[in-house]
């Protein structure tokens, strides 16, 4: 390449480099038709300082939120779903009738009773549900929710959903869920021979 085209490119660059740091001698007046529709500025008031929110007793961060008035605990990861109107009225293995609409939940060994936050692995939503009846019945999956909690970490359409199950952090330690019981499978026999 020829010298004077690259000392050229330089000195340009150089240039446009300074007009964009060298301030203009002066601010022009603003054209009369600007200064009718923009309203002028007037300097804003200093916010008022907001206290920074008081962590919660006893908790080791300013995120951990309590549950039942205690830090909560991870317990069990896996798969939730949610039982509805088939169910709706009918007694519970607490012996509770299952109310859809409130925020109860099935699980295999947890006490009834127990207080259990649901959160999503998905879209991080969380649900506080009641432990009231045993279930799911269903392999690979951790909680069965009620209807309003499924709704409530948005989970209707999927019907099934990926979630982390924290308790009460003196909730007695008990097995997480065992597998679902298998079925034993029916034998086929062959049709003896005629």
């Amino acid at each position: 390449m020829n010298q004077g085209v690259i000392r050229w490119a330089i000195m340009a660059g150089v240039l446009a480099l300074s007009a964009c740091t060298t301030p203009p001698a002066s601010d022009p007046a603003p054209a009369p038709d600007a200064a009718r529709r923009a309203p002028a500025k007037t300097p804003a008031a200093p916010a008022a300082a907001l206290p920074d929110p008081a962590p919660l007793a006893g908790a080791p961060d300013a995120e951990a939120a309590l549950l039942a008035g205690e830090i909560p605990r991870e317990f069990e990861q896996g798969q939730a779903s949610w039982y509805g109107p088939r169910f709706n009225g009918r007694r519970t293995a607490s012996g509770e009738r299952y109310d859809m609409n409130e925020l109860t939940a099935a699980h295999r060994t947890l006490p009834f009773g127990t207080l259990v936050r649901v959160r999503s692995l998905v879209n991080g939503k969380e649900v506080d549900v009641r432990i009231t009846d045993r279930g799911p019945f269903s392999r690979n999956r951790v909680i069965d929710l009620s209807r309003a909690a499924a709704e409530a970490i948005g989970m209707l359409g999927l019907g099934v959903k990926d979630v982390l199950l924290l308790v009460p952090g003196s909730t007695p330690p008990v097995a997480a869920s065992p597998p679902a019981a298998k079925r034993p499978r029916a034998v086929r026999r062959a049709p003896a021979p005629r």
